[in-house]
């Protein structure tokens, strides 16, 4: 369940006034959305649990800091981005690994090339979305997976709604013409 503006509102007024259960309840109706927002950004089930906190906790102590002007999933997703960008920098400076994050075929398929097949898809699919940059591959989450509106995403980002449609049509675009090179020499290779 998405909290409306009104609802909103409703639990941040109890919230100023120290509601442990308004909390509760803002943080059962949120922090799902935002967890997965990070998620997508940054693999990392750990990281993403605390920027959650930390983006709940900074709603806890500024809860007069929405003023209604977007929607309250749009401000808190904003909040959690700043976040998730602040830890992205902070982390910068470290490597990691990334066979450590990469998904090995199954072993038990019935049928080896079928799992190859998958992996090999799965594997050019993910190649194809790293060729985005960092707002492009943010903007196609907002809005397929998020379902956020373009006004939103504006929002979420912090630049006109036509930057975003920028953003979103050369992200697809990018993406179709990354898979279509991939089903050619698929095709190719039969």
């Amino acid at each position: 369940m998405e909290l409306d503006n009104v609802q909103a509102l409703g639990l941040l007024e109890r919230v100023a006034q120290q509601d442990h259960a308004a909390f509760r309840r803002l943080y059962e109706l949120s922090s799902r959305s935002v967890f997965a927002f990070v998620m997508h950004r940054l693999h990392d089930a750990e990281t993403a649990s605390e920027i959650v906190s930390d983006t709940l906790w900074e709603v806890w102590r500024k809860p007069k800091a929405f003023r209604g002007d977007s929607r309250f999933s749009t401000w808190l997703l904003g909040i959690a981005r700043h976040k998730t960008i602040d830890r992205l920098r902070a982390r910068a400076t470290e490597h990691e690994d990334i066979e450590e994050h990469a998904d090995m075929p199954d072993e038990h398929a019935v049928d080896g090339f079928v799992a190859l097949a998958r992996q090999q898809r799965h594997d050019g699919v993910v190649r194809c979305m790293a060729g985005l940059n960092d707002v492009q591959r943010e903007c196609l989450h907002l809005a397929f997976f998020e379902d956020l509106s373009l006004s939103d995403i504006a929002s979420v980002q912090a630049v006109p709604e036509g930057t975003i449609k920028t953003r979103l049509f050369h992200a697809r675009s990018k993406i179709k013409r990354c898979l279509q090179a991939l089903l050619h020499r698929e095709r190719s290779h039969v």
